[in-house]
């Protein structure tokens, strides 16, 4: 029997098409993202690399060590015995390189691929994340396993809308092991449920408090403050009623129970060992699993996004100062904090961090001493200075020297007066003083970092491009050119 001939044509038409889904639904789940893919069609075939957004560079030693080198696991695989020509794909799980979420598979059409995408420092799990890629790998060997006369390019579509799918299947998988096969719990209703009561307003206002879906035989356990008569339980479907519903658990340590199809009575603890919880926040909200969060959701989408500040760069600056490392990892969770806490508490402020030896002098509210933030009472004070008109000043050595303080300078290029008095202010300031930087917070827009007149806040400084021009080549180039280009 002739061995039938690889058409690799087709198959990097499908991996072009399942990318550019993956990159694209990633990037409204979590914001720019770029996606690439190291597969082996067959074990006789070279190990192949398609990253047409340069995501692995930098990485390459590893990945040379383990593909290359290393690589005796790689080939050192037995498929189980089916007769089905595509099989199941073979799970497998992140590499958990740096910076990086990764998950793949093996299969009969795809011997082995590694899928991989951005780790973005402000995501509430990697799980849904990994689903997504998981399946992405069951997409490509799916249509590589089918003639390309049949090809449609659906994956592509699919796996740009994935994100309620990708949510559910890291929920099920996790439900599986707490509660076995057999539960009662249909998760997709759940998840329309709770965007469509995110969506609805209640005399105007957005919902907030929880509310926590439970299996049907663990009703029993929470400890009920007031349960409804079993005739005359609200059903979950009508949004507008388990908003006002809502409005009884709100700013409290009480949550609603549902057995995700009506809401059975009002519970303040005594949780069973699995439930799902939607925590709603107004015009935002969060999901989870007991204690462990999935994702937010908000405008009727879930995100990865923890709606908080990426500080990454504040840490960065910490740790490239002379500040001993105990007091830099204070200092950090210190700024974090109060950024924190205004942005969940929607109000704009500044915050100048002074990592001068001697502050730098700044007109405003000057004190007596300064507040040393190690002490719990001037910590909650801080909370309220930040709410006064003006920046509140931070030394090195964690104390306020003082706060509604007026950031001048002279004007420098780069001002961008659409973002407001408060934001220039800062760029002025701090292109006139050296070993400042200033966190600017917006209530409606992500927190700013500013250092030398120049914004350094963490975001990513590419667009994802559809259509991609480039076409895989086999690891072994990739790593030659890579090391070419550094010598």
């Amino acid at each position: 029997m002739t061995k039938k001939k690889t058409n690799f044509k087709y198959i990097f038409q499908c991996l072009s098409d399942t990318l550019e889904g993956v990159q694209d639904g990633l990037s409204h789940f979590s914001g720019p993202s770029r996606a690439c893919a190291i597969f082996i069609i067959d074990p006789n075939c070279p190990v192949y690399i398609f990253d047409p957004q340069n995501l692995l560079r930098g990485h390459e030693p590893i990945l040379e060590d383990l593909y290359l080198e290393q690589n005796k696991w790689l080939y050192d695989f037995q498929f189980p015995n089916y007769k089905s020509p595509f099989g199941h794909l073979s799970s497998e799980s992140n590499l958990k390189l740096a910076g990086l979420i990764s998950m793949g598979g093996r299969s009969r059409p795809v011997f082995y691929q590694m899928w991989f995408t951005e780790h973005h420092p402000d995501m509430c799990s990697i799980g849904p994340t990994e689903r997504w890629l998981e399946h992405a790998a069951w997409r490509f060997s799916h249509d590589v396993a089918n003639e390309s006369v049949l090809y449609t390019g659906i994956s592509g579509s699919f796996l740009r809308e994935y994100a309620a799918h990708a949510v559910r299947d890291h929920i099920v998988d996790y439900m599986n092991v707490a509660l076995g096969w057999d539960t009662q719990l249909r998760i997709y209703p759940i998840l329309d449920t709770i965007l469509e009561i995110s969506r609805t307003q209640e005399e105007g206002s957005w919902p907030r408090g929880k509310l926590i879906f439970v299996e049907n035989r663990d009703l029993d356990v929470p400890s009920y403050v007031a349960r409804f008569p079993e005739k005359e339980t609200p059903l979950i479907q009508n949004a507008k009623h388990v908003c006002k519903l809502l409005t009884t658990v709100e700013k409290s340590h009480r949550a609603l129970i549902s057995d995700g199809k009506r809401v059975v009575g009002i519970a303040d603890g005594n949780l069973p060992d699995f439930s799902i919880v939607a925590d709603y926040r107004g015009q935002y909200g969060f999901l989870g699993m007991n204690t462990e969060l999935v994702c937010s959701f908000a405008d009727g989408n879930f995100r990865s996004t923890t709606h908080r500040a990426k500080l990454v760069q504040v840490e960065e600056t910490l740790l490239e100062s002379d500040i001993d490392p105990e007091t830099c990892n204070l200092l950090f969770q210190t700024i974090s904090s109060l950024v924190h806490y205004a942005e969940e508490n929607k109000f704009g402020c500044t915050l100048v961090v002074d990592l001068n030896w001697t502050p730098v002098s700044i007109s405003g509210q000057k004190l007596d001493k300064p507040l040393d933030l190690r002490q719990r009472r001037f910590f909650q004070l801080a909370y309220s200075l930040l709410k006064v008109d003006g920046a509140i000043h931070i030394s090195r050595d964690l104390n306020i020297v003082g706060f509604a303080c007026l950031l001048d300078g002279l004007a420098i290029e780069g001002e961008d007066m659409s973002r407001g008095a408060r934001f220039n202010s800062a760029l002025r300031f701090s292109a006139s003083h050296k070993n400042v930087f200033i966190i600017v917070v917006s209530s409606d827009k992500p927190a700013s970092i500013i250092q030398e007149g120049v914004e350094i806040s963490s975001h990513c400084q590419y667009q994802p491009v559809a259509g991609f021009q480039s076409v895989p080549e086999k690891l072994t180039d990739w790593i030659e050119n890579a090391n070419s280009a550094h010598s």
